[in-house]
């Protein structure tokens, strides 16, 4: 249990910020403790996803593919939505971190994470393959949903880039409808097109982990003990965060970018790190993965929230990133067109994810 020194971190943090939290966070006009308060609270998160990320990983190598990532991914989604419910209703109330957070997910992982992994697995072994099957199969579902969450609110007749209550629904049973699925297909009748073309088997597939391997129960169970104070620590980081945007007279989309490079974080090395052990197929599963539980899963889980609490969730783009997300798919659907990656189509991603962070803060 010595490794496991980041959840006595993360607790101790959470059961401070409780009983202390309301005073230490009453006045943060000190630039210096604001900076100590804002490093501390995302520290002790960060620590708490890497260790999620970690006993996911090892869950992982137990289940084999495509399920050892299907778990991860669903990990690392869970804490982003607890994150974004948290922040959603402290501090100001932001009616559009959603969307912003599942925009920023879209872009960081789609182009930069991507971009990243075709980078480094292509200057190390030139080409690489996967499985264009799989590949197809998760576009196939996330640029329908894409378009459907963040890009049609804008067209319908209710006040703004938001959605009527039927309209509501119906986005909620489709996205889980649809993800449901996939899943199914994923793990049931076309488990063979997750696994690298190479592996006929998936358990010869496994991901790369460190020492400490044990049971699913053992890992499981440390997976939840990590995750629940992660909730707690992401309504104190809300205020920081609200406070900073403000006195910097940043756009408002910063706190959703700042909840996925977060969230996102650990998970991209694991990309990374399979790109370059020629592990692409795995990259793809994690990445392409991590977009389309976000917007499954978030979609259906902030609009309960607003239809509960009688609350309009922003949801459409503006004009500049409605741009933004139609070019990410495209190309995406060039990069995934071919069952061969090289350095070029990386770098062409990295320059929209480039292109994301200019326009975020020049407007």
């Amino acid at each position: 249990m010595r490794r496991e020194w980041p959840l006595l971190v993360s607790v101790v943090t959470a059961g401070l910020f409780l009983v202390f939290g309301g005073p230490w966070l009453a006045d943060l006009s000190n630039p210096a403790w604001f900076s100590i308060v804002l490093g501390w609270l995302f520290a002790a998160i960060l620590l708490s996803a890497f260790a999620v990320v970690r006993h996911a990983e090892h869950i992982a190598v137990k289940l084999g593919e495509p399920l050892g990532t299907l778990i991860l991914t669903l990990a690392v989604t869970g804490i982003e939505v607890a994150m974004i419910v948290a922040m959603m209703y402290t501090g100001k109330g932001n009616a559009a971190l959603a969307r912003d957070a599942m925009f920023a997910v879209v872009m960081i992982v789609m182009n930069g994470m991507l971009g990243l992994s075709l980078v480094l697995g292509g200057l190390r072994h030139h080409e690489q393959t996967y499985n264009l099957q799989g590949a197809n199969a998760f576009l196939a579902v996330i640029i329908p949903m894409a378009v459907l969450c963040m890009i049609l609110p804008n067209f319908t007749a209710a006040p703004g880039p938001i959605l009527s209550s039927m309209q509501a629904v119906f986005f909620i049973g489709a996205s889980i409808g649809l993800y449901g699925v996939f899943l199914a297909m994923q793990n049931l009748r076309h488990r063979a097109y997750f696994m690298a073309p190479e592996s006929p088997d998936a358990a010869d597939v496994h991901p790369p982990v460190g020492p400490g391997l044990r049971s699913v129960p053992y890992h499981a169970a440390l997976l939840l003990a990590y995750m629940l104070p992660l909730v707690i620590l992401a309504k104190q980081l809300a205020v920081p965060i609200d406070l900073g945007i403000a006195m910097l007279d940043a756009p408002a989309a910063l706190g959703g970018f700042l909840v996925a490079v977060v969230v996102l974080s650990p998970e991209s090395m694991s990309a990374a790190r399979a790109a370059l052990a020629n592990e692409l197929q795995r990259s793809v599963n994690i990445l392409l993965g991590s977009v389309l539980a976000t917007i499954s899963l978030t979609i259906p889980a902030v609009l309960v929230i607003g239809l509960v609490t009688d609350r309009s969730i922003v949801l459409g783009l503006d004009a500049a990133n409605m741009v933004l997300l139609v070019l990410t798919l495209g190309v995406s659907m060039l990069t995934f067109a071919s069952p061969r990656t090289n350095v070029l189509l990386g770098v062409v991603h990295l320059i929209l994810f480039c292109a994301y962070l200019m326009m975020m803060f020049d407007r």
